[in-house]
């Protein structure tokens, strides 16, 4: 028997692969499960197993009372057993005996079969999803095992994965014991083992693919910064070079397009177009267009739109731009972050004639403009005919494009910050609390909160900020006219608004050790240097030298000052406070006026005042620390606030 378990031991740890203590525990966990079963005993019952892989060995200890007659030999034990095993056992304690039953070799390999399987899956699971969970988003080889509509069955050796038609490239196919790289995207566990999902679809899998065929990307010479893609159709990659002298493009395509081929193969026949990375957004722009030419890029970042990009391309190259089903468009706005609008040159051309033509803020344009645009009205109708257009016509109709879209980019910049100058100006205007009170709390009748309500307006303050940017936005919705428009704007300028919360927070004052504080006073000359000259008398110098001719002690905390102090950098505190509201006032301000104009040191942990004001300039609370005098008769006397 002690040979069957070595044997069966070394066996189930080569077959599984697992390190020796799983097993071990396994298999112990196995025998006192068949110890239970065997003898019918209590799940409350304490039982442990022992088994040495050696010689084969094990045995079982069980847990007993110990008494004077032993009434149940599965729970109790005399007294003279038990201190053989414990000499300090008593009546009524609990020892653990061994319990090994005789029979038990053949019942145990019997009963602990399942129990061990079971174990060593379990173990065999986890040890499966550490190992792959740590290979999530990464390249894995694998072999097509089975195939079926829905999925894809990808044998990892140890571990199977699926691959799901929505991660499959669009018709690609597959045969049984096909070689194929999978990117891994996902590993859960579950009660089965570990779910490995896997794609050939991910952007991330061209990326890495990337990786390993280009070995300047894998050094750090190259960076990939931006990659979109479309499974089966065509892939961008925008690339940059982290060291003068290297080509990233010629890097990535390869000596005759060698590397770029090997990964085309590898995704069936996708096509790739690898750009330079260009910070300038425009020119970024115009290369992730590639292949197509384009003639040019003007860019409107509206905050309220996003970030929309005209791009202007000869008429000949509008397809090529757009692409199948639009697809070179779409991955061009992908991997650019910005929203693409692609127009022909003529298209483009008529839109800004008929710009200059109908809009009245264009009119001066228009007036500059006037026979460029008597000569693009004749090219425009030559081209309505389908008669020949000469290059130098051509480059007329680009000429007057970019003249006027740059314009028209530059005006809509100046609105936008008249905007924004206004909407600070109308902010200014609003109370704080404005903005922190709901609309169904200022007493405005339910009909005019129900529309109100139906536009989106639920704060106070957002009626009153619309209502000083667009009056007619208020006055344009369903039921609201000129008299509910007077009753909004009296209830809501009548309402008082309650203050902002004001939240005080301790102040920390660091202790310097004496030995520091006096490290740390300077010469009374270069304190004197930092007051202002307007505010330092001219006497501050020759009573600074008086003070230090006759052996005065220089006040420690004067020179090492607390905050507000004078030479002190001020840290502002990110808290919310009232208007006018005095923070942090101590009893003891007065006491230390006087005792430093006394020359007397000032006393550990005494604060300073703190007055919140509203800035007008800034448009928001200000936090002013006042600063108290420095040294008297050195400095004078000096009371301002700083920021």
């Amino acid at each position: 028997m002690k040979s069957e378990f070595r044997l069966a031991f070394n066996e189930i740890t080569e077959r599984f692969g697992l390190p020796r203590e799983v097993v071990m525990e396994a298999l112990e966990a196995a025998l006192v499960s068949a110890y239970r079963r065997s003898v019918n005993a209590s799940s409350a019952q304490n039982v442990e197993a022992r088994f040495d892989p050696e010689t084969g060995e094990f045995q079982v200890h069980a847990e007993k009372e110990v008494v004077e007659s032993v009434e149940n030999l599965l729970t109790e034990v005399a007294l003279e057993d038990a201190r053989q095993v414990d000499p300090e056992a008593q009546l009524g304690g609990m020892v653990m005996v061994l319990s090994t039953p005789k029979d038990f070799g053949r019942v145990a390999a019997q009963t602990a079969k399942q129990v061990i399987l079971q174990r060593l899956r379990e173990a065999e699971r986890d040890a499966q999803y550490l190992e792959f969970i740590e290979r999530e988003g990464d390249l894995v080889h694998g072999t097509v095992h089975s195939i079926t509509p829905q999925a894809v069955t990808v044998g990892l050796g140890r571990a199977e994965a699926l691959l799901p038609r929505n991660q499959q490239i669009p018709g690609e196919g597959f045969r049984t014991r096909d070689r194929i790289r999978v990117y891994v995207l996902e590993v859960r566990k579950s009660s089965r083992g570990p779910v490995i999902v896997v794609s050939r679809t991910h952007p991330n899998m061209l990326r890495r693919l990337l990786e390993m065929e280009v070995p300047e990307i894998n050094q750090g010479l190259v960076e990939i910064r931006a990659i979109a893609r479309e499974a089966g159709k065509r892939a961008k990659v925008a690339v940059s070079a982290l060291r003068e002298g290297i080509d990233p493009v010629g890097a990535c395509v390869g000596l005759r397009g060698v590397r770029i081929q090997s990964i085309v193969r590898d995704l069936n026949d996708e096509k790739i177009d690898v750009i330079e990375w260009n910070p300038e957004p425009a020119a970024f722009i115009a290369k992730a267009l590639s292949p197509a030419r384009v003639s040019g890029v003007y860019l409107d970042e509206d905050p309220e739109r996003g970030k929309t990009a005209m791009v202007v391309v000869p008429e000949d190259q509008l397809s090529l731009a757009i692409g199948r089903a639009g697809v070179n468009a779409r991955l061009a706005a992908r991997l650019t972050g910005w929203r693409v609008d692609i127009k022909s040159l003529p298209e483009a051309a008529a839109e800004s004639l008929r710009r200059l033509t109908s809009d009245p803020a264009y009119a001066d344009l228009a007036e500059r403009e006037a026979n460029a645009m008597q000569q693009l009205e004749a090219i425009l109708l030559k081209k309505a005919e389908n008669r020949p257009v000469t290059p130098e016509e051509y480059q007329v109709l680009t000429t007057f494009v970019e003249r006027v879209e740059r314009e028209v980019r530059v005006r809509q910049g100046a609105a936008r910050q008249a905007r924004a100058e206004k909407l600070a100006e109308v902010r200014a205007g609003i109370p704080v609390g404005a903005f922190q009170t709901a609309l169904a709390e200022v007493g405005l009748s339910d009909r005019l909160l129900t529309i109100l309500g139906e536009a989106g307006y639920v704060i106070a303050g957002q009626v009153l900020e619309k209502m000083g940017m667009e009056p007619d936005a208020i006055l344009g919705l369903d039921g609201i006219g000129p008299k509910s428009m007077e009753e909004i704007q009296e209830v809501l300028r009548a309402f008082a608004y309650p203050e902002p919360v004001v939240e005080a927070l301790p102040e920390v004052i660091e202790e310097a050790a004496p030995e520091a504080a006096e490290a740390a006073v300077p010469e009374p000359a270069a304190v004197a240097e930092a007051v202002p000259e307007e505010a330092a008398p001219a006497e501050a110098g020759a009573e600074a030298a008086k003070v230090e001719a006759e052996g005065a002690e220089m006040p420690t905390e004067a020179a090492v000052p607390a905050e507000g102090a004078v030479g002190a950098e001020a840290v502002p505190l990110p808290v919310t406070f009232e208007v006018g509201t005095v923070v942090e006032a101590d009893e003891e301000e007065e006491e230390a006026e006087a005792s430093v104009a006394a020359g007397k040191k000032r006393k550990k942990g005494q604060k300073g005042a703190r007055v919140v004001e509203f800035d007008e300039k800034l448009g928001e609370m200000v936090v002013k620390r006042r600063r108290k005098p420095g040294r008297a008769g050195e400095l004078g006397d000096i009371e301002e606030f700083e920021e």
